[in-house]
């Protein structure tokens, strides 16, 4: 484990929604989105009360009037699928794929890309551009546009407000996270194949006047209602293609703050499940613990500012380091270890 993990505490469970670990998801269609039918919940069976017992009242029947939801609307375009967490107008989460021979594709331009409103989200529920005016934040990709450049169409698809959250512009949108983002297409040089799954957090913080754990965050718009997340993670699924099957994987926590780059990306490795327990969701139920290996313990997982240093060629494991070249004065790390669940993690705090 890295020397600046963070603590999760059980508040960050409840931050995230219980909607997150109660699946619901509608049923609009744009940009080749999947029809899911009737919403379901999460659980596969509801428990039924024994024979002895009958039950004067019918709790289900408020259905009738409609189902209270959707909890979240899953999106399904060219370049990501991703679900949408109404409550707070940012994703869930967005996944997405990337391969040697999709980077190599240079058939989109940037420039002929604009934001715009996710329209299958009804207007009560999505995110707006007059929300992000001048509220001091980037509307920060999930799904980066870069990793889409291999179309027009699909380049054009990453910059739905469905996969953007507020995100400090300097020193993060526009800089640390951005030589993560590059970190990650990196891989694809050493692995052939690389999933990607990218989400907010809204992780707790000790408040200095009573000790107790809060979460709060900052909520932009007019009226308010798009979340300003605290954290965002990324869970890296590495495919090598190798004949055993097994798949490099990695997670990491990132504070939505300015990080200088000196930063070692490593530092912000946490393991999996401590993104599950922030954010209630899985992401690799499938994937035997047998069948994973640590993708930091592969490639040198640091971030690549300026200058490239590669040691190998495609085949071979490939280190990608840190060239720093800017320096943050007011950076400060407060560390200590908690128990939560039976797994210790450290706790990283910034103060800008």
């Amino acid at each position: 484990m890295s020397k600046a993990t963070f603590a999760i505490i059980a508040a960050a469970s409840a931050a995230t929604g219980a909607g997150v670990t109660a699946f619901i998801y509608s049923s609009k269609n744009r940009h080749h989105q999947q029809q899911l039918g009737k919403a379901t919940a999460a659980t596969t069976s509801i428990p039924t009360p024994s024979g002895a017992t009958t039950s004067p009242v019918d709790p289900t029947g408020i259905f009738k009037y409609g189902f209270p939801g959707p909890v979240a609307d899953q999106l399904t375009s060219l370049p990501l699928t991703s679900a949408f967490d109404r409550r707070t107008r940012n994703p869930y989460w967005a996944a997405e794929h990337i391969t040697r021979e999709s980077l190599a594709q240079k058939n989109a331009d940037r420039r002929l890309s604009s934001f715009f409103e996710e329209e299958t989200i009804p207007q009560a529920f999505r995110a707006r551009l007059s929300d992000y005016f001048r509220s001091g934040y980037d509307r920060g990709h999930q799904v980066p546009a870069a990793d889409a450049a291999w179309s027009q169409d699909a380049m054009n698809a990453t910059f739905s407000l469905a996969n953007m959250c507020p995100q400090v512009g300097a020193g993060f949108n526009r800089d640390y996270w951005a030589h993560f983002e590059d970190f990650c297409r990196r891989l694809t040089k050493v692995y052939g194949s690389v999933r990607i799954v990218t989400g907010p957090l809204y992780l707790p913080k000790r408040d200095p006047a009573d000790g107790k754990w809060k979460v709060t965050y900052e909520v932009i718009g007019n009226p308010p209602n798009v979340a300003v997340p605290t954290h965002f993670f990324k869970v890296i699924f590495a495919e090598d293609g190798s004949t055993d099957g097994k798949v490099s994987l990695a997670a990491f926590v990132l504070p939505n703050a300015r990080i200088p780059n000196e930063k070692s990306l490593k530092d912000f490795e946490v393991p999996l499940e401590v993104v599950e327990r922030a954010s209630g969701l899985e992401f690799a139920s499938k994937l035997p613990p047998d069948q994973r290996k640590e993708l930091c313990k592969e490639v040198k997982c640091e971030i690549l500012v300026r200058q490239f240093a590669q040691t190998s060629n495609d085949n071979k494991k490939t280190s990608i380091v840190l060239n720093a070249d800017l320096s943050f004065h007011s950076w400060c790390f407060t560390r200590f270890w908690v128990s939560l669940f039976g797994v210790l993690h450290a706790s990283l705090s910034v103060h800008i």
